[in-house]
């Protein structure tokens, strides 16, 4: 069975060619895409075991999917197939002070239908260590909600590690329920929380004093953050919270924190100009941050600068997926910033 099980929507994400608006042309990229399904690929282009659990339809499109996701070793057993269609979002890509745009178009697909009972959780979950969602899951409809809280229970009973990105997204958010009675409840159950000042704030209630738009972000309030949270919810192990300094839609300042009960590490920061896609960025980094805390013998320090490295990279990648691999992360880590030609 899988190391590592997530989660989560996969969806067809088109996208006009380079930094056109949508429709500019009558050209729309395809690829897949989502956060979840992310996390997968660069965990398993890592080298590790692991498990893609969601509902896709049995059509066409989804068995495109599949077949993509088996290309990247990722193990497609558990995805359930039913319902009649597979999540769409439009993305277009912001260029200097226009800034990235996305649309979604995913009412009515497979994922948002399930309900509790529909995954056999013990089956899934046995002979696993790593158990990763995000807060899309239950942003989608109730039914994810439930199912995505019954998967972190069944988590816990069972001994496993659970990563949750809290990833708040407001155009989704309206089947009912706040964020914050949905993922208050869900984060008592969450070992290692990813998230973002936002994330924080709007799933949570902690508030940061930062101005996100500013192009500079003060590190020593995230300090005081993490200790909100974790004070708030103890069962919190770690909390990684992303830094994006933004000075345009291309050119970002990218680090990450992480804290745990009685330590606080930065990661470097890498200044990313010439950004090719900034989309599954944070998935990225939340790969990478799985992967470190698992194969670095413990050191935090080393599993932030992993993370974050890993992160800088998708920045340089087309697409959701993070198409590294370990070696590439080892070498910017190392110091090999150069993008000289490797022959």
């Amino acid at each position: 069975m899988a190391k590592y099980v997530t989660f989560g929507e996969v969806m067809l994400r088109l996208t006009p060619p380079g930094s056109e608006t949508l429709f500019q042309t009558p050209r729309l990229v395809a690829t897949f895409g989502g956060a979840e399904a992310n996390v997968s690929v660069s965990l398993a282009n890592y080298g590790e075991d692991v498990s893609f659990v969601s509902a896709v339809p049995q059509n066409p499109i989804g068995d495109a999917l599949i077949r993509e996701l088996r290309g990247f070793n990722v193990c497609t057993k558990r995805v359930r197939r039913s319902g009649d269609r597979l999540g769409i979002y439009f993305a277009e890509t912001g260029a200097s002070m226009r800034p990235s745009k996305v649309v979604y178009d995913r009412a009515h697909s497979s994922i948002s239908e399930v309900k509790p009972g529909d995954f056999d959780w013990d089956a899934i979950l046995e002979g696993a260590k790593w158990f990763h969602t995000t807060g899309i899951a239950p942003a989608i409809a109730k039914g994810t909600a439930e199912v995505v809280l019954e998967a972190v229970k069944k988590a816990k009973e069972k001994g496993l590690t659970v990563s949750c990105d809290l990833n708040y997204r407001k155009k989704l958010w309206k089947w009912g329920k706040t964020p914050q009675e949905v993922m208050s409840e869900m984060a008592r159950y969450i070992d290692v929380m990813i998230a973002n000042e936002e994330d924080c704030q709007k799933c949570l209630g902690v508030e940061l004093d930062v101005d996100v738009t500013s192009g500079k972000l003060d590190v020593s309030k995230y300090e005081g953050l993490a200790k909100k949270v974790m004070s708030a919810y103890p069962n919190v192990k770690y909390l990684a919270v992303s830094l994006r300094e933004s000075m345009s839609a291309d050119w970002n300042n990218w680090s990450i924190v992480l804290a745990s009960k009685d330590a606080f590490h930065v990661s470097k920061k890498y200044e990313i100009r010439d950004i090719v896609d900034r989309i599954g960025g944070g998935d990225s980094f939340g790969s990478g941050l799985i992967w470190g805390m698992n194969n670095l013998k413990g050191d935090l320090q080393a599993a932030a600068e992993f993370a974050a490295a890993a992160s800088a990279l998708k920045h340089t990648i087309y697409g959701d997926y993070n198409r590294v691999t370990l070696e590439d992360v080892l070498n910017l880590t190392g110091g090999d910033a150069s993008g000289r030609v490797q022959r």
